[in-house]
């Protein structure tokens, strides 16, 4: 750094001082007294003798000569002052570079040497122009002031304007001296600032330098490994972490040159330029940054562990796999120009599922349907102890978290790799898992929210996994508390499973979507008890409840696919016959098959509402020897009896003509379809009690060993008791009731159900004005669609090529 001489500073400094004490002499002297003669009254003129006016003449001669001396070395000095002053300015603007402001610094070095040459001059004219005013001051009393043109006015008239010529020039000199002094510090606070900024862009042009070079470096993109994603965000991280000392010296350049321009210093041409450039290194450095980071985290995203980007392979042209900004897929049909949620896979699953709504009894239905999706997303083949370690190791225990689609993929992907590994058979894992991925979505996200519970991608998976039904049973169960489950947990439980025949379109029939009558019935297993024990509900399961009979059915079709029986159906003549056989147990040989069974067909007016018994396993000679004597014993009963004897094959709940309950737990979306179902509830149960009257099966005596069958008709039996003893009629009047009491009860049911029909009616109106409004917004898009079809058939060849937008519905 270049200093000044501190001698010229101090004298500069002392210079000012000196000035100061200049003017406040002068200032004090105007109030000093003067010398005045005593004149003589005006009236009489004054009589001086001869000798007295010549030497009042000399004595004015003198002053004349004095006070023309003294004004005019003062004029001089106020000349040479302002001539300075006006120098001083000229040397404005100060130079924006270290070169220009040393130049000029050494240039007021040197008028600062002269300005402190012509102090002592100056100083002495002022002193004698003070020694002056104090002989002779030009100020007195108005009464005792002399007549105009007399020698004493003109004496006074002079030393005033002595007087004004000495402020001048003091303040002047004042002045300029503070200037001088001023304009040196402004010079080396600048030639400091300057000095910073070259070298601080010098230090930077370094920095930008390197790291430029390990930009350059850098891979592209698509030339990584995926492995090596990660490691790449996190060394650009580190990058750019390291470069805020860079960042930071930026700043500290652009706010010094900010200073110097507020102090009215602008940089020089060169350094301007020097420091736009680095600006723009620095910012085009930053971009390159940023944009490595997003195409990384991109690739990542798209192509890493977490994520989908391995499904694309899912579908072939014209399909493609795309994501909404939720991570749920969608497909898009390019042919067509169309997108829809399911996978074209899913869509083919759904036609063939339709094909096998001919069956008649809904349970069955509903078990052919889940066999089939359980077949096409290859899960018969995944062992629960599989399922069960998955669930491990994704730490997926806290069945009220909630899950996203990442989450699900993952789980899943492992599902399958763990199922390819065990049973060493080729996979296609993307298709299995964009398909199970989409079954769980329709089933317990309908709405496409992304998000989904642990407990439901359990449930899920564990009703259609290859496992034991008691095994299952234990699975599902919801533990609380102590090991015991309680009437929220089984709700949840019940709610979940039953959201599978509901995707099916099946709910109906198995009590709909109300689970409490099925936690009421489940709760008498324990009578007075808040919460039961797994025995408890696997008794209860075992007896299979309405809500949940379509899984022992999904069973026991499961098991009958590879069951071969030496017999003849009586009604299409196959033999053998696979799958499920049915024997009558009115007449005897008559053997149905599964096909003409489940269709409800017939031949030579033979009706069904006999009973008849199921096997899905080879029969052996006991179990014929059983329905040799069954059958024997019905030949002698007659039809009024079969009509008045219907035999039920699972446990009844009564569901769809209760009020509804409000510890029912929040569902899931639901299809579009869910609430035509809720509607057609009440006319489906009826429909499904008449099915079980005309077709009465027994699980239990499908037992070898005669004491179970004895055992389960004791059950259901005692069951049936315990019905009608909790009927609505008899909840709350214990034995000895009056009958009055029982009316009123009757009445309250009464008005209960009317108030439920009310609502009913209601929300069937609200549906039916939901429904108008709904095909009005479907006519609506199908003209936007014609429209949007015309407008790309008339559109030009060449825009035709283009990739088209699709919009998700």
């Amino acid at each position: 750094m270049i200093h000044i001489e501190q001698a010229t500073l101090q004298d500069c400094q002392s210079t000012v001082h000196s000035c100061h004490l200049f003017t406040s002499t002068l200032t004090s002297s105007q109030s000093q007294p003067t010398l005045t003669c005593h004149p003589a009254p005006a009236t009489e003129p004054i009589q001086m003798p001869p000798t007295c006016a010549i030497s009042v003449l000399v004595r004015l001669e003198a002053f004349s000569d004095n006070s023309g001396k003294l004004q005019l070395s003062l004029q001089e000095i106020i000349e040479w002052l302002t001539s300075k002053d006006e120098e001083l300015s000229e040397q404005l603007p100060m130079g924006g570079d270290v070169g220009a402001v040393q130049h000029q610094r050494e240039f007021h070095q040197a008028f600062m040497e002269d300005v402190k040459s012509r102090g002592p001059y100056i100083y002495s004219v002022l002193e004698s122009a003070q020694t002056f005013l104090a002989q002779h001051p030009f100020q007195e009393p108005e009464e005792t002031l002399p007549d105009e043109g007399s020698p004493r006015r003109r004496m006074l008239n002079v030393s005033r304007s002595v007087w004004k010529q000495a402020n001048v020039a003091s303040d002047l000199w004042e002045k300029l001296t503070a200037r001088c002094v001023d304009r040196h510090r402004h010079m080396e606070r600048t030639l400091e600032r300057l000095l910073q900024i070259q070298a601080a862009m010098e230090e930077l042009a370094v920095a930008l330098e390197q790291a430029e070079g390990v930009r350059d470096a850098w891979e592209p993109v698509g030339d990584l490994f995926i492995d090596s994603l990660q490691d790449h965000i996190d060394a650009t991280k580190l990058f750019k972490e390291e470069l805020t000392q860079v960042k930071e010296g930026m700043k500290h350049i652009n706010d010094l040159a900010h200073q110097l321009a507020i102090s009215d210093v602008h940089l020089s041409m060169e350094n301007a330029r020097a420091l736009e450039h680095l600006n723009n290194r620095w910012k085009l450095l930053q971009g390159s940054i940023e944009e490595r980071l997003k195409q990384l985290q991109d690739a990542h995203r798209d192509f890493g562990p977490g994520s989908q980007h391995f499904l694309s392979s899912s579908v072939q042209i014209p399909w493609e796999r795309a994501i909404s900004p939720n991570k749920v897929p969608y497909y898009i049909n390019h042919q067509a120009q169309t997108t829809c949620w399911d996978h074209p896979k899913m869509t083919e699953l759904y036609q063939a599922l339709a094909d096998l709504n001919n069956i008649k009894f809904s349970a069955y239905r509903t078990a052919m349907k889940l066999r089939h999706v359980q077949k096409a997303l290859r899960l018969d083949l995944l062992k629960l102890s599989s399922v069960v370690d998955v669930f491990r190791e994704q730490e997926l225990q806290h069945a009220e978290h909630v899950m996203d689609v990442v989450e699900v993929i993952h789980a899943l992907t492992s599902l399958y790799e763990k199922l390819e590994e065990e049973r060493s058979v080729l996979i296609n894992i993307p298709l299995c898992v964009d398909m199970c991925l989409n079954w769980l979505l329709n089933v317990y996200d309908s709405g496409r929210n992304g998000k989904m519970r642990v407990l439901s991608f359990k449930t899920g998976l564990v009703i259609l996994c290859n496992a034991d039904i008691q095994e299952k049973y234990k699975c599902k169960q919801v533990r609380g508390p102590g090991g015991l489950t309680d009437q929220k947990h089984l709700s949840l439980l019940l709610h979940e499973a039953i959201q599978i025949p509901r995707q099916l379109g099946e709910v109906a029939a198995f009590g709909g979507s109300n689970v409490e009558p099925s936690v009421r019935s489940c709760f008498r297993m324990a009578p007075g008890k808040s919460a039961i024990e797994v025995s408890h509900f696997l008794e209860w399961m075992s007896l299979e409840p309405q809500s949940v009979v379509w899984l022992p059915v999904l069973h026991r079709v499961t098991v009958a696919e590879t069951a071969k029986h030496q017999a003849r159906c009586y009604i299409c003549k196959q033999c053998p016959i696979k799958g499920f056989r049915y024997r009558s147990l009115k007449q005897f040989n008559v053997d149905i098959c599964q096909t003409c069974f489940l269709t409800g067909r017939t031949t030579k007016g033979k009706k069904l509402h006999y009973p008849i018994m199921e096997y899905y396993t080879p029969t052996t000679s006991g179990e014929k020897m059983r329905d040799f004597a069954k059958t024997l014993k019905n030949k002698f009963r007659s039809k009024q009896y079969f009509s008045k004897h219907p035999q039920r094959g699972y446990l009844p709940v009564q569901s769809v003509l209760e009020v509804e309950s409000s510890e029912t737990p929040c569902s899931s979306p639901r299809l579009p379809h869910a609430d035509t179902h809720s509607r057609i509830e009440h006319f489906a149960s009826r429909l499904a009690e008449m099915e079980n009257q005309s077709c009465s099966f027994f699980t239990d005596s499908l037992s070898p060993d005669e004491s179970l069958v004895l055992q389960g008709e004791y059950r259901r039996l005692k069951w049936k008791h315990e019905e009608a003893a909790s009927s609505p009629q008899l909840l709350e009047s214990g034995p000895g009731s009056p009958a009055g009491q029982q009316d009123e009860e009757l009445l309250a049911e009464a008005r209960v159900l009317r108030q439920h029909k009310t609502r009913l009616e209601t929300r069937m109106q609200i549906l039916e004005d939901h429904n108008k409004q709904l095909e009005s917004q479907l006519h609506r898009l199908r003209e936007l669609l014609l429209q949007v079809r015309y407008s790309l058939k008339h559109m030009p060849v060449y825009l035709k090529n283009e990739k088209y937008a699709h919009s998700e519905y």
